[in-house]
Protein backbone atom coordinates (compact mmCIF):
# COMPACT_ATOMS: atom_id res chain seq x y z
CA UNK A 1 0.00 0.00 0.00
CA UNK A 2 2.75 2.58 0.66
CA UNK A 3 3.85 2.29 -2.97
CA UNK A 4 0.25 2.61 -4.16
CA UNK A 5 -0.13 5.93 -2.33
CA UNK A 6 3.23 7.02 -3.68
CA UNK A 7 2.11 6.29 -7.24
CA UNK A 8 -1.01 8.37 -6.64
CA UNK A 9 1.25 11.19 -5.44
CA UNK A 10 3.28 10.86 -8.64
CA UNK A 11 0.10 11.39 -10.64
CA UNK A 12 -0.58 14.66 -8.85
CA UNK A 13 3.06 15.74 -9.09
CA UNK A 14 2.82 15.25 -12.86
CA UNK A 15 0.65 18.38 -12.93
CA UNK A 16 3.63 20.32 -11.57
CA UNK A 17 5.85 18.81 -14.22
CA UNK A 18 3.39 19.82 -16.94
CA UNK A 19 3.19 23.35 -15.52
CA UNK A 20 7.00 23.67 -15.48
CA UNK A 21 7.24 22.38 -19.04
CA UNK A 22 4.54 24.75 -20.29
CA UNK A 23 5.90 27.72 -18.36
CA UNK A 24 9.17 27.64 -20.29
CA UNK A 25 7.42 28.59 -23.53
CA UNK A 26 4.16 30.26 -22.63
CA UNK A 27 1.85 30.62 -19.62
CA UNK A 28 -0.98 28.17 -19.10
CA UNK A 29 -3.70 29.73 -16.98
CA UNK A 30 -5.47 26.41 -16.44
CA UNK A 31 -2.37 24.65 -15.10
CA UNK A 32 -1.47 27.69 -12.99
CA UNK A 33 -4.85 27.46 -11.28
CA UNK A 34 -4.70 23.75 -10.47
CA UNK A 35 -0.98 23.19 -9.84
CA UNK A 36 -1.04 24.16 -6.16
CA UNK A 37 -4.13 22.08 -5.25
CA UNK A 38 -2.64 19.15 -7.16
CA UNK A 39 0.66 19.44 -5.33
CA UNK A 40 -1.15 19.70 -2.01
CA UNK A 41 -3.08 16.49 -2.68
CA UNK A 42 0.08 14.80 -3.90
CA UNK A 43 1.92 15.73 -0.73
CA UNK A 44 -0.95 14.38 1.38
CA UNK A 45 -0.75 10.98 -0.34
CA UNK A 46 3.04 11.16 -0.20
CA UNK A 47 2.96 11.70 3.57
CA UNK A 48 0.54 8.81 4.02
CA UNK A 49 2.90 6.59 2.01
CA UNK A 50 5.92 7.48 4.16
CA UNK A 51 3.96 7.13 7.41
CA UNK A 52 2.59 3.74 6.41
CA UNK A 53 6.02 2.51 5.36
CA UNK A 54 7.43 3.57 8.73
CA UNK A 55 4.68 1.63 10.51
CA UNK A 56 5.27 -1.47 8.38
CA UNK A 57 9.00 -1.49 9.04
CA UNK A 58 8.46 -0.72 12.70
CA UNK A 59 11.28 1.80 12.74
CA UNK A 60 11.61 5.29 11.29
CA UNK A 61 15.22 4.83 10.25
CA UNK A 62 14.56 1.47 8.57
CA UNK A 63 11.91 3.18 6.44
CA UNK A 64 14.75 5.17 4.83
CA UNK A 65 17.23 2.37 4.20
CA UNK A 66 17.00 2.32 0.40
CA UNK A 67 18.05 5.00 -2.01
CA UNK A 68 14.51 5.26 -3.41
CA UNK A 69 12.98 5.81 0.02
CA UNK A 70 15.56 8.50 0.69
CA UNK A 71 14.73 10.11 -2.65
CA UNK A 72 11.07 10.06 -1.69
CA UNK A 73 11.77 11.97 1.53
CA UNK A 74 13.96 14.49 -0.31
CA UNK A 75 11.22 15.12 -2.89
CA UNK A 76 8.69 15.74 -0.12
CA UNK A 77 10.99 18.20 1.65
CA UNK A 78 11.72 20.08 -1.59
CA UNK A 79 8.01 20.63 -2.14
CA UNK A 80 7.54 21.62 1.50
CA UNK A 81 10.16 24.34 1.06
CA UNK A 82 8.47 25.48 -2.12
CA UNK A 83 5.16 25.89 -0.28
CA UNK A 84 6.90 27.95 2.40
CA UNK A 85 8.32 30.23 -0.29
CA UNK A 86 4.97 30.51 -2.02
CA UNK A 87 3.21 31.41 1.23
CA UNK A 88 5.68 34.27 1.72
CA UNK A 89 6.27 35.56 -1.82
CA UNK A 90 3.28 34.32 -3.84
CA UNK A 91 5.40 33.25 -6.79
CA UNK A 92 5.49 29.94 -8.62
CA UNK A 93 8.82 30.75 -10.28
CA UNK A 94 11.08 28.36 -8.27
CA UNK A 95 8.74 25.57 -9.34
CA UNK A 96 10.32 25.62 -12.80
CA UNK A 97 13.16 23.59 -11.23
CA UNK A 98 11.60 22.18 -8.07
CA UNK A 99 8.53 20.54 -9.63
CA UNK A 100 10.41 18.42 -12.20
CA UNK A 101 13.01 17.26 -9.66
CA UNK A 102 10.35 16.33 -7.10
CA UNK A 103 8.41 14.44 -9.76
CA UNK A 104 11.49 12.51 -10.93
CA UNK A 105 12.59 11.61 -7.40
CA UNK A 106 9.11 10.42 -6.43
CA UNK A 107 8.64 8.58 -9.71
CA UNK A 108 11.92 6.71 -9.17
CA UNK A 109 10.84 5.80 -5.64
CA UNK A 110 7.41 4.61 -6.81
CA UNK A 111 8.48 2.39 -9.70
CA UNK A 112 11.89 1.19 -8.51
CA UNK A 113 12.18 -2.52 -7.82
CA UNK A 114 14.64 -4.02 -5.35
CA UNK A 115 16.39 -0.69 -4.76
CA UNK A 116 19.86 -0.60 -3.23
CA UNK A 117 20.02 -0.07 0.50
CA UNK A 118 22.34 1.69 2.88
CA UNK A 119 24.89 -0.83 4.09
CA UNK A 120 25.37 0.50 7.59
CA UNK A 121 24.64 -0.91 11.07
CA UNK A 122 23.91 2.64 12.18
CA UNK A 123 20.45 2.29 10.66
CA UNK A 124 19.44 0.37 13.76
CA UNK A 125 19.78 3.57 15.76
CA UNK A 126 16.81 5.89 16.23
CA UNK A 127 19.12 8.89 16.01
CA UNK A 128 20.03 8.09 12.42
CA UNK A 129 16.55 9.17 11.38
CA UNK A 130 17.20 12.54 13.01
CA UNK A 131 20.49 12.76 11.12
CA UNK A 132 18.89 11.96 7.76
CA UNK A 133 15.88 14.24 8.27
CA UNK A 134 18.11 17.18 9.21
CA UNK A 135 20.56 16.62 6.36
CA UNK A 136 17.81 16.23 3.77
CA UNK A 137 16.11 19.38 5.01
CA UNK A 138 19.41 21.15 4.43
CA UNK A 139 19.64 19.60 0.95
CA UNK A 140 16.12 20.82 0.11
CA UNK A 141 16.94 24.35 1.24
CA UNK A 142 20.18 24.30 -0.73
CA UNK A 143 18.35 23.22 -3.87
CA UNK A 144 15.85 26.04 -3.39
CA UNK A 145 18.76 28.48 -3.12
CA UNK A 146 20.27 26.96 -6.26
CA UNK A 147 16.98 27.36 -8.15
CA UNK A 148 16.77 30.99 -7.06
CA UNK A 149 20.39 31.51 -8.16
CA UNK A 150 19.71 30.19 -11.66
CA UNK A 151 16.61 32.37 -11.93
CA UNK A 152 18.62 35.39 -10.79
CA UNK A 153 21.38 34.83 -13.34
CA UNK A 154 18.89 34.33 -16.18
CA UNK A 155 16.83 37.35 -15.17
CA UNK A 156 19.87 39.60 -14.80
CA UNK A 157 21.24 38.65 -18.21
CA UNK A 158 17.88 39.21 -19.84
CA UNK A 159 17.53 42.63 -18.25
CA UNK A 160 20.99 43.66 -19.41
CA UNK A 161 20.25 42.44 -22.92
CA UNK A 162 16.78 44.01 -22.77
CA UNK A 163 15.23 40.79 -24.00
CA UNK A 164 12.55 39.85 -21.50
CA UNK A 165 10.38 37.24 -23.14
CA UNK A 166 8.50 34.09 -22.26
CA UNK A 167 8.97 32.80 -18.73
CA UNK A 168 11.58 35.42 -17.83
CA UNK A 169 9.06 38.20 -18.32
CA UNK A 170 6.96 36.74 -15.51
CA UNK A 171 9.70 36.38 -12.91
CA UNK A 172 9.72 38.49 -9.73
CA UNK A 173 12.13 41.40 -9.35
CA UNK A 174 15.81 40.59 -8.91
CA UNK A 175 15.68 41.71 -5.28
CA UNK A 176 12.90 39.23 -4.55
CA UNK A 177 14.72 36.35 -6.22
CA UNK A 178 17.91 37.20 -4.32
CA UNK A 179 16.00 37.31 -1.04
CA UNK A 180 14.42 33.91 -1.71
CA UNK A 181 17.87 32.39 -2.19
CA UNK A 182 19.23 34.07 0.91
CA UNK A 183 16.30 33.08 3.12
CA UNK A 184 16.60 29.49 1.91
CA UNK A 185 20.24 29.43 2.98
CA UNK A 186 19.46 30.90 6.38
CA UNK A 187 16.74 28.34 6.96
CA UNK A 188 18.70 25.35 5.72
CA UNK A 189 22.12 25.96 7.28
CA UNK A 190 21.16 25.04 10.88
CA UNK A 191 19.55 21.81 9.68
CA UNK A 192 22.63 20.90 7.65
CA UNK A 193 24.96 21.74 10.55
CA UNK A 194 23.09 19.78 13.23
CA UNK A 195 22.55 16.91 10.81
CA UNK A 196 26.29 16.62 10.20
CA UNK A 197 26.99 16.85 13.93
CA UNK A 198 24.46 14.11 14.73
CA UNK A 199 25.88 11.84 12.05
CA UNK A 200 29.46 12.49 13.16
CA UNK A 201 28.74 11.64 16.79
CA UNK A 202 27.00 8.40 15.85
CA UNK A 203 29.63 7.31 13.36
CA UNK A 204 32.52 8.25 15.65
CA UNK A 205 31.09 5.91 18.28
CA UNK A 206 30.71 3.10 15.75
CA UNK A 207 33.65 3.50 13.35
CA UNK A 208 36.20 5.59 15.23
CA UNK A 209 38.45 8.27 13.75
CA UNK A 210 38.71 6.48 10.38
CA UNK A 211 35.15 7.60 9.76
CA UNK A 212 36.40 11.12 8.95
CA UNK A 213 38.56 9.80 6.09
CA UNK A 214 35.54 8.42 4.26
CA UNK A 215 35.00 10.20 0.89
CA UNK A 216 31.33 10.80 1.69
CA UNK A 217 32.28 12.58 4.91
CA UNK A 218 35.04 14.62 3.29
CA UNK A 219 32.70 15.79 0.52
CA UNK A 220 29.95 16.55 3.04
CA UNK A 221 32.37 18.68 5.05
CA UNK A 222 33.43 20.47 1.87
CA UNK A 223 29.78 21.17 1.10
CA UNK A 224 29.27 22.54 4.61
CA UNK A 225 32.36 24.77 4.32
CA UNK A 226 31.12 26.21 1.01
CA UNK A 227 27.70 26.69 2.59
CA UNK A 228 29.26 28.57 5.51
CA UNK A 229 31.46 30.69 3.22
CA UNK A 230 28.39 31.62 1.21
CA UNK A 231 26.56 32.83 4.31
CA UNK A 232 29.66 34.60 5.63
CA UNK A 233 30.18 36.54 2.41
CA UNK A 234 26.59 37.67 2.48
CA UNK A 235 26.70 38.69 6.12
CA UNK A 236 30.08 40.41 6.27
CA UNK A 237 31.16 41.20 2.72
CA UNK A 238 27.81 42.29 1.41
CA UNK A 239 27.80 39.79 -1.45
CA UNK A 240 24.49 39.88 -3.26
CA UNK A 241 23.17 39.12 -6.67
CA UNK A 242 25.33 37.43 -9.28
CA UNK A 243 28.38 36.62 -7.11
CA UNK A 244 26.22 35.07 -4.42
CA UNK A 245 24.26 33.18 -7.09
CA UNK A 246 27.43 31.64 -8.53
CA UNK A 247 28.65 30.60 -5.08
CA UNK A 248 25.26 29.07 -4.26
CA UNK A 249 25.47 27.11 -7.49
CA UNK A 250 28.90 25.81 -6.47
CA UNK A 251 27.54 24.81 -3.06
CA UNK A 252 24.75 22.85 -4.74
CA UNK A 253 27.25 21.06 -6.99
CA UNK A 254 29.24 20.13 -3.89
CA UNK A 255 26.04 18.70 -2.40
CA UNK A 256 25.46 16.63 -5.56
CA UNK A 257 28.99 15.23 -5.28
CA UNK A 258 28.40 14.40 -1.60
CA UNK A 259 25.22 12.54 -2.53
CA UNK A 260 26.96 10.64 -5.34
CA UNK A 261 29.60 9.52 -2.84
CA UNK A 262 26.98 7.23 -1.29
CA UNK A 263 27.80 4.73 -4.04
CA UNK A 264 31.41 4.21 -2.95
CA UNK A 265 31.39 5.25 0.69
CA UNK A 266 32.32 2.67 3.31
CA UNK A 267 29.83 4.19 5.75
CA UNK A 268 26.90 5.23 3.54
CA UNK A 269 27.31 2.85 0.63
CA UNK A 270 24.26 1.74 -1.33
CA UNK A 271 24.22 -2.00 -1.98
CA UNK A 272 21.71 -4.31 -3.66
CA UNK A 273 19.22 -6.19 -1.57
Amino acid sequence: MPFLWLKVAVGFYAVGLLWATAAVSRPCNFLSKIVLPALGLGMAFHFVSMAELAMLTGHLSLALMSIHESESLLAFLILAFFLIVYARYRTLSPGIFMFPLSFLLTFAAAVGEQPPQFNSPLFRSSWIFVHIALIFTGYAALFLSFAASILYILQERSLKAKRLAGYLSRLPALEVIDEIGYRALLLGFPFMTFGLIAGSVLAQARFGSMYFLDPKILLSLLMWVVYMVLLYTRWNSGWRGRRAAYLATFAFLAAVCAWAANYFSAVHRFVAQ
